[in-house]
């Protein structure tokens, strides 16, 4: 039993030799496990001999409720070292009143603030209750926000100091700068985690002519326009809305140029793959005209399946110049199936009514055909006819 104990005890002696002292400098941003909440302090497990001390206000909502549990793993700063112990935050203004504000500035310590009003150039802030700071417009975000005053003012966020000079009275701040380290740590996770051909959830953070941008948790990835659907789409604001949750697939990674592709179509059945097989070559169908171009019109089959009439089929033999002098966006149309590029996705069209050069230069051939043979047959009946009357004429003059 004795043996046993005293190989514990060596144990954790070991243990606890191996902690090393971990050299942490003000500002340094570490992972901390909580080991311990009471009303005013929280204790946390920082991976060295001195135990990290961390303000409990910073863990407390609005009504005082704890939003954290011992055993979580928590981000941190580290402030400065006191006797037996290690004082961290979470970000400074948050709870801790105003002070360690230059140290923040020194050290590139988030600060929390509450956004008071909107002012010439951009915000005013309010850090820690009662100093004021100022944030450019360009500085509150990553993007730009339609109506900044109602997104902004009475939030509260997290900024890092730019800039403090006399004595505090004199502070800029930027959000901006935290968003984009934030966004800098989810990318790295995200290019270890994310393949492509797989399927993403996210929010569509703005619209575009080009197409849709989709915020994937925390960084965005853009669906083309031609992504969008299997028919062709004129205005990505029909699909979409800021705001809108989608699921997408992602087409093409390309970190070096920090660009994601994404595809909302690809998540919808290939209308290419079932559909085709009720359209096939030389079967007639009724379309609708989806869009006019200078070489012709697209006319929609059924959702997904558009097909091509070349602007040399349309006219009824007359020669135009462009679709719309036949013909309108909307309209309902009789077609006929000409030739299919299942490979290209492609459908060839024409006018159910619709009759080829050759085949009129068949038809006339035949038509000049049938009259050659009929001139002919007369021609031949007549000299027949002629023929008889001669020979009943020699025939009554012998009799005489």
């Amino acid at each position: 039993m004795t043996d046993t104990l005293s190989e514990s005890f060596e144990d954790l002696f070991k243990a606890e030799e191996t902690k090393k002292i971990r050299h942490l400098t003000p500002g340094q941003k570490i992972k901390a496990t909580i080991v311990g909440i009471h009303n005013e302090s929280t204790f946390l497990d920082v991976g060295s001999k001195s135990e990290g001390v961390l303000n409990s206000s910073e863990i407390r909502d609005g009504d005082g409720i704890f939003t954290r549990k011992i055993g979580d793993l928590i981000d941190v700063y580290f402030l400065k070292s006191k006797p037996s112990e290690q004082l961290f935050t979470t970000s400074i203004g948050g709870g801790g009143g105003n002070s360690h504000l230059e140290e923040a500035f020194q050290s590139a310590i988030p600060v929390e603030g509450f956004v008071k009003a909107e002012i010439k150039g951009g915000f005013e802030i309010t850090l820690g209750g009662n100093v004021r700071g100022f944030c450019p417009f360009s500085q509150m975000g990553l993007r730009r926000v339609e109506n900044a005053a109602n997104a902004y003012v009475n939030t509260h966020m997290k900024f890092l100091i730019t800039k403090f000079e006399e004595s505090g009275r004199n502070i800029v701040l930027s959000a901006r700068a935290i968003q984009e380290a934030e966004r800098q740590e989810i990318r790295e996770t995200l290019q270890e985690a994310l393949k492509e051909g797989q399927t993403v959830e996210g929010v569509v953070s703005s619209i575009r002519d080009f197409g849709a941008f989709v915020d994937i948790g925390g960084i965005d990835g853009l669906i083309p326009i031609s992504e969008i659907g299997w028919s062709r789409v004129e205005k990505v604001d029909e699909y979409f809305t800021v705001g809108q949750k989608v699921q997408a697939i992602v087409k093409k990674l390309d970190w070096e140029n920090d660009r994601i592709s994404l595809s909302y179509k690809e998540t919808m059945a290939d209308p290419w793959i079932e559909g085709i097989k009720n359209f096939p070559e030389g079967s007639s169908h009724q379309g609708t005209v989806a869009r006019l171009a200078q070489f012709g019109a697209f006319v929609t089959l059924a959702p997904g399946i558009d097909g091509l009439i070349h602007i040399s089929k349309l006219g009824s033999g007359r020669r135009i110049n462009h679709p719309r002098e036949v013909m309108e966006v909307g309209q309902n149309i009789e077609v006929r199936i000409e030739g299919l590029d299942l490979a290209e996705k492609r459908i060839s069209l024409v006018p159910v009514d619709y009759e080829s050069q050759e085949t009129k230069d068949e038809e006339e051939r035949t038509e000049y055909k049938t009259f050659i043979a009929e001139d002919k047959k007369k021609k031949t009946a007549g000299e027949v006819g002629s023929l008889g009357a001669m020979l009943k004429a020699r025939m009554a003059e012998k009799k005489k």
